[in-house]
């Protein structure tokens, strides 16, 4: 029997996806209506998803609230959250649910077929016979409701995904995104928030929540894609039987409505908050958005990738170059949203004046015109086609599964027409297409008809306002506070009943009964084997090559390391700065944006970064290696060009433009500005071990807030600061770039070896000969500073962190599965379901470091009072051997993750510069596979290490930090 002689199902369309090496499905459920597409391959990483059209009528994120609430249980599966079940005990590859402005998906992942099928299973329940209607609690935790502890106590706001809320729409960035989304769709779903507006959220009632469901979770609003090699006829059999033949078709109107276009540009105009010490001179963001088409037109969607490339995103694309060089922000960002009926193309000046509006259209749509009368610059559409191509054929998404990535493009189309899920699957054709039109005026008439015609448009400007954040904590305090007073003395007892109620039910445990209900693995079910290690030391005309032998479809993936040992700790932040300016300045023979577009043209790019290696087998001597690193990969034929870009971008970068440099150190400001907002809980908690870890503090200076504070530094004092920048950047290249300072990593199979073995001698014949001065060892000085950095956000990013093995105790495989118990059972309970916070995290490595960290946290000192209690928690862990099944699964989980070629060889070049044997991560393996309890209890020791070292840095709002001061030894502004 094949998936053809299923008489519940109806075959719409069947598509060869021969670039993708699938065959292409899509089905009607003919009793329920459900669409069902299957992409029919050789992957072993399987993915299944159920998504609906989810269009918001009003901004109190009820789509929000729901992709949360459905996973907390349901009928087959009652207990209170089991979508953390889950992660605690299966071998998925990807769990995950997501809201988007017109649609919420459940996607999994897995690698084995029983895994696969459990987590189907829990998800397909969970979607249509959620415990929501039995449960109002789950509204109230993951949504919102008023917090009342005792009588006289202030009333607040707590919810999950209110609190969540409140820390994106702290950001910049994110009240942008959503004004030019609301701004350009009016009269549409898009013009309402779907994630939820805080000031709105508790504006919706537990009945309109189930309305909610109610009306879009029906599998005849429903899109269900199955990817990869499984037996596709019992999968469609099983959804048949168990879940879409209890359904009848029913019309749902969750059609996305098109925006008629406008006659004329809006304008609008918004504030966000920034701290009272922060300046207002500089940091207003101009943004011009225009709607290109609908998500419909397969060549459009690529035709503006390539676009939105050649005219914005690449380094020196002309009208970054015209904005920067006509003064107008520090920071140009752009973006081509197709995720949407009808795409977004933006132009984003950040850090800009509110007075520079008018030169900011100005520029943009002088430069554009000057493109469309004197052409596009042919390489620059060259490399952007080439740069898009070799992406789709190399096909790597780094840690997320290629089929997840596959299904989300594939709701690019579906979504809008059931018609039309594959256009966007087919790539290749349209590639040629695009490549065929580089040189008839396609592309400048685009630009005529999409930007300079077209009066679909906004102008939004997010302009800065000191005190925001406080001016309305203030007014949402009063509003509270009048609102309690106007209850009567049962009404406010309620309150204090219905909060207490519900910590009551969140503390409540799951029957056993119920608990076993979730399909768990055995650690039977799980290989002892780990994964190959692909290291060959080879010696290429005296340059050391760690080789790995992968098959990597023809394409060679190259490191070139150069060790920075030599680097006085002074001098840190400058090797960040190079790292940072090297690919982006004029070179002796191109222009910054000609080298970019060289690079994609021929290659798959270039990169540098610099890289941490701790050596695990002197963990307590805190030695670690650090190199500068520049990566490239390309087709082994190109392999030549690749290095010949390399030794370009290291030997004869202009190091001494000033103007250059000027530019690329705001870009810089502006860039850690906001990846501190985006990840306050990785930059907190490196700041806190950057108090006592050598390692750590070399990566705060090369790339956290101490490095930011130098670039700041510099940038704001730029005339004095330069000729001592420049001198740096030329001695750091002179000393780095040398032959005998160099090592190389490269992956590919044994065809691709010796082309890249030829172009190594090349370059180390190349480099810089500067005699080898007697290099005097970098000597990094820690300095405990338990620092609370203010910032305008609404929620607190708190870390406590601490070395272990400096504290005598050793480090265990059995730490890896107390990551898993902690993050999804005591720290989710207390600070995500309890505390309100979006997220928390715990890590211990084999040097001994040990963090715990929260995210988009109401809270601060409550949150360190958690983490206090973990010792008790551990000393007295109990539980029954399939709950200790389960963390050890959910644990071998995280490590046993398919991997793409380039990871293979990354992977095995890090464990070879950590000097981690294969021995020692099989002991890691069998110390996690034969783990008991009284195993995590002896952790408990650790912990205690951890929490003694005292270490804590928290970025937080600037009220919540000055209240509780006396937490800190120093208090200041993040910015």
């Amino acid at each position: 029997m094949s998936i053809f002689d299923l008489d519940a199902y109806e075959l719409m369309q069947q598509e060869d996806l021969s670039d993708l090496k699938s065959k292409g499905y899509l089905f009607k459920h003919k009793k329920s209506g459900a669409r069902v597409l299957l992409m029919e391959n050789d992957d072993e990483n399987k993915v299944f998803a159920i998504g609906f059209r989810t269009p918001p009528s009003d901004s109190t994120g009820v789509p929000h609230i729901m992709e949360h609430s459905v996973l907390c249980g349901s009928k087959e599966f009652p207990v209170k959250d089991p979508f953390v079940e889950l992660v605690k005990g299966s071998l998925n590859t990807f769990l995950n649910a997501m809201t988007y402005p017109d649609k919420t998906l459940y996607p999994v992942a897995s690698c084995n077929d029983k895994d696969f099928q459990n987590l189907m299973h829990v998800y397909m329940d969970a979607v249509l016979y959620p415990n929501i209607y039995e449960h109002e609690e789950i509204f109230r935790q993951e949504g919102w409701s008023y917090q009342l502890d005792e009588e006289d106590a202030k009333l607040k706001y707590n919810g999950v995904v209110y609190n969540e809320m409140k820390g994106a729409f702290s950001s910049p960035e994110g009240v942008l995104d959503r004004m030019v989304l609301n701004s350009l769709f009016p009269d549409t779903s898009y013009a309402n928030e779907s994630g939820g507006d805080p000031d709105v959220i508790p504006e919706l009632s537990y009945e309109q929540f189930l309305d909610f469901h109610r009306k879009y979770y029906h599998p005849s609003n429903s899109y269900i894609y199955l990817y990869g090699d499984m037996d596709m006829e019992e999968k469609l059999d099983w959804l048949d039987k168990k879940y879409l033949s209890k359904f009848n078709q029913i019309e749902v109107d969750s059609a996305i409505r098109y925006q008629k276009p406008f006659d004329q540009v809006k304008e609008l105009e918004m504030e966000y908050s920034i701290s009272s010490e922060e300046s207002e001179e500089d940091n207003t963001y101009l943004s011009y958005n225009k709607v290109i088409g609908t998500s419909l037109d397969e060549k459009l969607y690529l035709a503006f990738q390539i676009l939105d490339y050649a005219l914005l995103s690449a380094p020196g694309a002309p009208l970054k170059k015209a904005l920067v060089d006509a003064g107008i922000g520090k920071d140009i960002m752009g973006s081509y949203d197709n995720g949407i009926l009808q795409p977004i193309f933006s132009v984003i000046a950040k850090n800009a004046n509110l007075d520079q509006k008018e030169d900011f259209i100005r520029v943009i749509e002088g430069t554009l015109k000057d493109m469309v009368e004197n052409g596009i610059n042919k390489k620059a559409l060259e490399a952007g086609i080439n740069y898009h191509e070799f992406r789709f054929r190399e096909a790597d998404f780094g840690n997320y599964p290629k089929g997840l990535m596959y299904g989300l493009q594939l709701f690019d189309s579906w979504l809008y027409d059931d018609e039309k899920p594959f256009i966007h699957m087919q790539a290749l054709p349209t590639f040629e297409f695009l490549k065929e039109q580089i040189n008839t005026g396609y592309f400048e008439q685009l630009i005529q008809q999409y930007l300079l015609d077209n009066p679909h448009a906004s102008i939004v400007i997010v302009k800065p306002e000191k005190g925001r954040t406080a001016r309305m904590d203030k007014a949402l305090e009063e509003k509270l506070q009048s609102y309690k007073l106007s209850l009567s003395e049962a009404e406010v007892k309620k309150l204090v009943e219905d909060t207490k109620a519900l910590v009551e039910y969140q503390e409540e445990e799951d029957s056993k009964e119920d608990m076993e209900k979730i399909p768990v693995l055995g650690r039977e079910d799980i290989s002892r084997e780990i994964a190959p290690i692909y290291n060959e030391e080879k010696d290429v005309d005296g340059t050391k090559t760690i080789y790995h032998g992968v098959d990597t479809n023809g394409i060679g993936y190259v490191t070139l390391m150069f060790d920075l040992s030599g680097v006085p700790q002074e001098k840190l932040a400058y090797a960040g700065i190079l790292q940072a300016v090297l690919g982006m300045i004029d070179t002796n023979h191109y222009e910054y944006g000609e080298l970019f577009n060289e690079i994609n043209v021929h290659t798959g790019g270039i990169g540098t970064s610099l890289e941490l290696y701790a050596d695990v087998t002197k963990a307590k001597e805190k030695e670690f290696r650090a190199t500068f690193e520049i990566k490239g990969k390309a087709l082994y034929p190109k392999l030549d060009v690749l290095f010949q870009m390399m030794r370009e971008i290291l030997m004869e970068s202009k190091l001494d433009d000033e103007k250059r440099l000027k530019e690329i150190l705001a870009m810089l400001k502006s860039r850690l500005q906001m990846s501190f907002l985006s990840s306050g809980h990785t930059t907190a908690a490196l700041r806190a071990l950057s108090y006592d870890s050598p390692l750590a503090k070399f990566k705060d200076d090369v790339d956290g807030i101490g490095y930011y504070q130098v670039i700041k530094e510099i940038e704001e004092h730029f005339e004095e600061k330069k000729d001592e920048l420049i001198a740096n950047l030329k001695e750091l290249a002179a000393t780095l770039f040398r032959a005998d300072n160099m090592m190389v990593s490269y992956t590919a199979s044994e065809e691709g070896l010796k082309p890249a073995c030829q172009e190594i001698k090349k370059i180390a014949q190349s480099l810089h000969e500067e005699p080898k001065t007697k290099e005097t060892p970098c000597i990094i000085h820690c300095e405990k500073k338990n620092e609370g950095f203010k910032t305008s956000s609404k929620v607190q990013y708190v870390a406590r962190v601490g070395n272990f093995i400096d504290r005598g105790v050793d480090y265990d495989g059995a730490l890896q599965i107390l990551k898993v118990i902690l993050s999804y059972d005591y720290l989710w309970q207390n600070v995500r379901v309890k505390g309100g916070a979006y997220g928390c995290m715990s890590s211990f490595n084999r040097i001994g470091e040990g963090y715990f960290i929260s995210y988009r946290d109401p809270n601060l000192e409550k949150t360190i009072e958690v983490y206090e209690g973990i010792v008790d928690y551990l000393k007295n862990f109990t539980v029954d051997d399939r709950d200790m099944n389960k963390y050890v699964i959910g644990t071998i989980s995280n490590i046993d993750r398919p991997m793409t070629p380039a990871a293979k060889g990354d992977r095995s070049m890090n464990l070879y510069m950590n000097h981690v044997s294969k021995e020692m991560i099989q002991k890691e393996r069998m110390q996690i596979l034969e783990a008991q309890q009284e195993d995590i209890r002896r952790l408990a020791q650790v912990v205690e290490a951890v929490l003694a070292a005292d270490l804590l840095c928290v970025i937080g709002g600037e009220e919540k930090i000055e209240e509780q001061k006396e937490l800190f030894i120093e208090v200041k502004n993040l910015f």
